[in-house]
């Protein structure tokens, strides 16, 4: 049977045991002595612990990368959609994370989707869509600000998706769609306007330059024979006849002449 100085002496052996506490590098302890909340936080490394005169509360440095739930968010033009965020946050100030708020992780997490819901609410659904980093930076910045009393620093907020209603899809689909066709229509016309101003300023080379007119005339000729066609049409400028046209009516015109006189 031990004797009752071994069990003292294990008694105490036990004790020291449980004063120790040991604290890797990011985490730190908020040590409360007799209620009272010493004035700074404890670690890393060797801490003692003397209870139950101490209390201590492990807090974790580290970034915590915290999902937000799908909310349910009216847009300013009143389109109803499903937003989720990403918000990445720490603890600065172990004292204040454990004594001004109960649950610094559930308390940042409710403010996160009030402050989503609120902030995506004041603006139009193509802003939504089209300025996601000035939204982020704003979200970033609020939530900051509000979680400062509680020692904790919001480095960065991320919108993760939009889920649209099916007939918004469908909507906007028609609505791209319509926009390609307008824009393919836009350099169809842009096209032939400049092509027609080539055009024209090709006929004003050939009306002022006849032996450029020639050579444009022979150059359709080898381009029509290099063809596979067995049937070739020469198209032969009226102006060759004219020489011959005059001839014919001069002598028409001279015969006419001398069946008057006699």
């Amino acid at each position: 049977m031990l004797s009752l100085p071994l069990i003292v002496i294990g008694i105490i052996v036990l004790y020291l045991l449980s004063v120790i506490n040991i604290l890797s590098e990011y985490e730190r302890g908020v040590i409360f002595r007799l209620g009272r909340l010493l004035p700074e936080a404890k670690g890393p490394g060797l801490v003692l612990v003397f209870r139950p005169i101490d209390r201590i509360e492990k807090v974790s440095l580290r970034t915590v990368t915290m999902d937000v739930p799908a909310q349910d968010v009216i847009t300013r033009d009143n389109v109803t959609v499903k937003v989720n965020a990403i918000v990445y946050f720490r603890v600065v100030d172990a004292n204040k994370a454990i004594v001004t708020v109960e649950n610094y992780l559930y308390a940042t997490s409710q403010l996160a989707q009030t402050t989503l819901r609120s902030v995506l609410g004041e603006v139009e659904l193509d802003q939504l869509l089209s300025e996601r980093e000035t939204l982020n930076e704003r979200l970033q910045t609020i939530l900051d600000a509000s979680t400062d009393v509680w020692g904790i620093k919001v480095s960065m907020v991320e919108i993760k998706t939009v889920d649209l209603p099916t007939e918004m899809q469908r909507a906007m689909a028609r609505q791209a769609e319509a926009e390609r066709d307008r824009r393919a229509k836009v350099i169809l016309a842009q096209g032939e306007f400049e092509a027609s101003e080539r055009l024209k300023d090709a006929a004003h080379v050939l009306s002022e330059e006849p032996i450029a007119f020639q050579l444009r005339y022979l150059s359709t000729l080898t381009e029509i024979g290099t063809g596979q066609t067995s049937t070739i049409v020469f198209p032969i400028p009226v102006d060759l006849f004219a020489p011959l046209v005059k001839q014919r009516v001069e002598k028409e015109k001279g015969s006419s002449e001398s069946e008057a006189e006699s």
